[in-house]
């Protein structure tokens, strides 16, 4: 009985998150990306309010890459499990997963930039006051959340983590999926030989150019993440996975020098 009630509670939290969301009305347009980077990058407020600006115009197939992690990721989420979002940000990844599924899982998203987390803190603050959302302050160098997660996203973060604390963390990935759960990591990669990466690179600045960046942006944003941003080959990322104990492993996106991956826990 007591489950029921509980049950019945979140649900009708979840309604009314919901109609708060309708009543809001269409979403005014995020603000234009012009941000100058004077030092390393850093995810500070400036960043947090363009971000959504950034991404479709910084990353390539943008919206195909969002749907598609959502339609895979989807086919693994099990009732009672947690679906986890590593470096969250504000919150676009998680959130279909958690209009789709909501009170029968729990949603839990990983954020250190403390602007990025405010901004997603107030995206799920309905579902965060009935017990569904929880957004974390954990560091991927050292943590992941206690919990079982049936699906893990990681969308363009772990290139963010030191390379010399990757294969720690994505064995804690695997460690806290269940058995036939699954982990999504999408990433920026180098090219295999020099000459291949340097045509694709080349490439992604010409997209960069075409989505209205100046020279002047361009450069102050590589030159920003220099050090930052650390990719690495994409069968690099799939040996990491490998060896945390994913398998089978498959690239179901890939535009130049950016790809995605689903890999399972058997």
């Amino acid at each position: 009985m007591i489950s029921k009630q509980l049950d019945d509670a979140v649900s009708e939290a979840l309604k009314q998150e919901r109609a708060r969301r309708i009543e809001q009305g269409a979403t005014p347009a995020p603000p234009v990306d012009h941000t100058m980077p004077t030092g390393r990058w850093t995810f500070d407020a400036d960043v947090a309010d363009v971000f959504d600006d950034m991404l479709r115009r910084s990353i390539p197939q943008y919206d195909v890459m969002r749907s598609t992690v959502t339609a895979i990721g989807a086919s693994f989420v099990r009732p009672n499990t947690a679906i986890v979002d590593l470096g969250c940000s504000r919150g676009d990844a998680l959130d279909p997963f958690v209009a789709r599924f909501g009170a029968y899982n729990r949603f839990v998203g990983v954020e250190i930039s403390e602007p990025m987390r405010a901004a997603a803190l107030a995206r799920f603050e309905g579902y965060r006051r009935a017990g569904v959302v929880e957004i974390r302050d954990t560091d991927l160098r050292h943590g992941y959340p206690p919990v079982q997660a049936s699906l893990t996203l990681a969308v363009l973060t772990v290139q963010f983590v030191p390379i010399e604390y990757r294969p720690a963390l994505l064995r804690r990935v695997f460690e806290h999926t269940i058995p036939g759960g699954a982990f999504v990591l999408v990433e920026k990669v180098l090219g295999a030989a020099g000459v291949l990466d340097e045509l694709m690179t080349e490439r992604y600045l010409a997209l960069k150019r075409e989505q209205g960046y100046s020279e002047d942006e361009i450069a102050r944003k590589r030159l920003a993440l220099e050090g930052v941003l650390v990719p690495v080959t994409a069968s690099w990322n799939e040996e990491l996975l490998r060896a945390a104990g994913f398998t089978p492993i498959e690239c179901f996106w890939r535009w130049m020098n950016f790809a995605g991956w689903i890999a399972l826990k058997p």
